[in-house]
C-alpha cells in the first residue's frame, strides 16, 4: 500500500526512534555518563530525522489509503515531536508559496546580526514566533474542518506522550523525549537558513542551495536537493535526484551546487563566516519590515510553488 518502495527506508528510521527511545529508556540508570551522553546526541539525530520525514510525508504521502496517511502523521506526531499538521500552515502554504518575501514566516533577511553564525544559530528564535501566529490565524479560519480535526488529535497524542514521560521520570523524559524534539524543530527550521540565504528568490532556478553528497541525502531522504523540491514540492523525495541532474543542474549557477554540508558550513559560518550571497557578494538585505498575512492570500505570481 506504499506510493513508493523507497519509502520502506522511511519506515525504518521511524521504527529505530522508538526502538532507540525504548533502549535509552530501559538502559539509562545503569550505562556510563558517556553513554548517556550517546544516547541523547543518538535520539537528537533520529528525531531531526523524523522531522525531515514529516516535511517529506506533508508534500507527498506515503500510503495510497488516506486512514494509514492520518495515523502515520499521528505516528510522526510521536517521534518528531509535534503536531505534523502544523507543518502544512507554515511550511507549505507560507514558505513555498511566497519565499523570501514578507508574506514567508521562515525569510531568512529576518536575521540580521553581523556574526553570521548568530543568524544561524537565532534563526528559530526569531522566526517561530510568527510562524505561530500564522498557524493559529489559519487554525481559526480555515474551513477545513477534517485538517482541525487530525491537528486536534496530533496535538493531543504529541504532548500527552511528552508530559507522560516527564511525568514518569522528569529527568529522563527530559533528556531522551524534550531535548530531542526540540533539537528536531530547531533544526528543521534551521536549515532553511542554509538552504535559502543569498539565493535570488525570485530566479527560476538560482532560489535555493543544494547539497548533492551521496551519504548526506542516503541520511535525508534526498533532502539536498532542495531547490527541485521547490520546482515540484510534490514530487516524491526518492524521485529528486534524477529530477534535479535532468531540469535544474543544466540552469542553475554552480556556486549553488555544494557537495559537503560541512564545508559549506565551516565556510559561511566560521571562517572567513561572512554574510555572501552565492555570486560571491556581500549580502545586502532589504528595509526589515513586519511579516504580512500570507492566510488566504492568492499565490505568489511565479513558475514555482
Amino acid at each position: 500500500m506504499l506510493r513508493y518502495s523507497a519509502d520502506r527506508r522511511t519506515i525504518a528510521f521511524i521504527v529505530a526512534y522508538f526502538v532507540l527511545l525504548f533502549g535509552a529508556w530501559t538502559a539509562w540508570d545503569g550505562a556510563p555518563l558517556a553513554v548517556k551522553i550517546g544516547l541523547v546526541l543518538a535520539l537528537c539525530v533520529v528525531a531531526w530525522i523524523n522531522a525531515v520525514i514529516t516535511h517529506n510525508t506533508i508534500h507527498c504521502p506515503m500510503w495510497t489509503s488516506r486512514k494509514l496517511n492520518r495515523v502515520t502523521q499521528v505516528v510522526l506526531s510521536l517521534s518528531y515531536g509535534f503536531p505534523v499538521s502544523e507543518f502544512k500552515p507554515g511550511h507549505n502554504l507560507s514558505h513555498h508559496r511566497f519565499t523570501q518575501t514578507r508574506r514567508d514566516g521562515m525569510r531568512t533577511t529576518k536575521l540580521r546580526y553581523r556574526a553570521n553564525i548568530l543568524n544561524l544559530l537565532l534563526f528559530f528564535a526569531r522566526v517561530g514566533p510568527g510562524v505561530t501566529a500564522r498557524n493559529a490565524e489559519y487554525a481559526r479560519t480555515t474551513p477545513n474542518r477534517a485538517w482541525k480535526r487530525q491537528l486536534a488529535l496530533e496535538t493531543v497524542v504529541a504532548w500527552g506522550f511528552k508530559l507522560g514521560l516527564v511525568a514518569l521520570c522528569w529527568w529522563k523524559g527530559l533528556l531522551l523525549v524534550v531535548v530531542p524534539h526540540f533539537y528536531a524543530v530547531w533544526g528543521i527550521t534551521t536549515v532553511n537558513f542554509i538552504q535559502h540565504d543569498g539565493c535570488d528568490a525570485d530566479h527560476p532556478y538560482n532560489h535555493s542551495r543544494n547539497f548533492v553528497g551521496r551519504a548526506f541525502n542516503w541520511l535525508t531522504f534526498n533532502n539536498g536537493f532542495h531547490g527541485m523540491h521547490h520546482m515540484q514540492p510534490g514530487l516524491h523525495w526518492s524521485l529528486l535526484p534524477a529530477a534535479h541532474a535532468e531540469k535544474l543542474a543544466p540552469h542553475v549557477d554552480p556556486r549553488l551546487e555544494r557537495r559537503s554540508l560541512a564545508a559549506y558550513l565551516f565556510d559561511a559560518f566560521i571562517h572567513p563566516g561572512t554574510r555572501r550571497r552565492y555570486d560571491g557578494e556581500r549580502v545586502v538585505l532589504p528595509p526589515d519590515e513586519p511579516d504580512e498575512s500570507w492566510v488566504l492570500a492568492p499565490a505568489k505570481p511565479s513558475g514555482r510553488s
